[in-house]
């Protein structure tokens, strides 16, 4: 969901995730995201860091470009987001 102000904008992937968690859901096997004219767009950092935090970084995201339904490209989660942070629970 676009928003005018864009640090309220909602992406579909974090719109997702946010109701499959609120479902009950935990484990995901993949994400799929088509976007983009020519060549395919990943989620951004925002929607990637939330993945993280329910996937590990081989958790596969299927990417492909509108204009190309067949050219699918798979890409890790860890190689899109290498650097990931895990709030410290240990208090």
């Amino acid at each position: 969901m676009e928003n005018a102000s864009y640090g309220l904008t909602m992406c579909a992937e974090r719109v997702a995730v946010a109701k499959a968690v609120s479902d009950g859901k935990r484990k995901f096997k993949a994400l799929a995201v088509v976007g983009g004219k020519g060549k395919a767009v990943p989620p951004c950092g925002a929607c990637l860091q939330v993945l993280s935090e329910f996937c590990g970084s081989d958790f596969p995201i299927f990417l492909s470009p509108l204009n190309k339904p067949g050219k699918v490209e798979t890409v890790p989660l860890g190689a899109l987001l290498p650097l990931t942070f895990k709030l410290n629970t240990d208090h």
